[in-house]
């Protein structure tokens, strides 16, 4: 697939499968991952992979963070938590490891470096064939969820990418008018 084409055509997969990534494939999107834009070589970014056992154990942290929300909260939607991480085989957070008080090097820039590092897991995986989709929502930014990723506290989760292997039906890539985008100074 050439360059303009996976930038085309790169869409999010919700509907994940097994199997996760094999050791190869992961190479190639954490190598990916590396290559995005960092001012200062400041490498602001940090990979924590889940899978298997893991991935209960992310669950878990997030009915951790649903029950210190709301002692109160049903089973139900403890439950649903827990299981958010299971819809697919793996999962990868991505963490802007935030250098503070470099110069020229704002937090901002940092957390979107490891943004653009996300990026680049997405279109690796889309690259060889695999599915991928960015989630982040209320847990990336939940003080029990950051303290259980061992988070420093001027760390950000910037995603968590959902990998897998595509199931079910791909929606149709929508299309844009790029001039609703673009305002040109001439």
């Amino acid at each position: 697939m050439d360059a303009i084409s996976l930038l085309h055509e790169r869409s999010s997969m919700g509907k994940l499968m097994g199997p996760p990534p094999n050791a190869e494939q992961l190479e190639a999107i954490y190598r990916a991952a590396l290559r995005a834009p960092d001012h200062k070589e400041l490498r602001p970014w940090r990979f924590i992979e889940f899978s298997g056992e893991g991935l209960e154990r992310l669950g878990e942290l997030f009915a951790e963070a649903e029950y210190r929300e709301d002692p109160h909260v049903g089973d139900t939607a403890l439950n649903a938590a827990r299981k958010k991480p299971l819809r697919a085989p793996m999962v990868i957070a991505v963490i802007a490891k935030v250098t503070p008080e470099v110069p020229k090097v704002p937090k901002v820039e940092q957390v979107i470096s490891a943004g653009c590092a996300a990026h680049a897991i997405l279109l690796a995986a889309h690259a060889q064939g695999l599915g991928a989709m960015w989630r982040s929502g209320k847990y990336a930014f939940d003080p029990v969820v950051r303290k259980g990723l061992g988070l420093n506290e001027d760390d950000e989760v910037v995603a968590f990418i959902y990998l897998g292997t595509l199931g079910g039906r791909h929606k149709p890539i929508a299309q844009h008018d790029i001039d609703d985008f673009v305002e040109h100074w001439r």
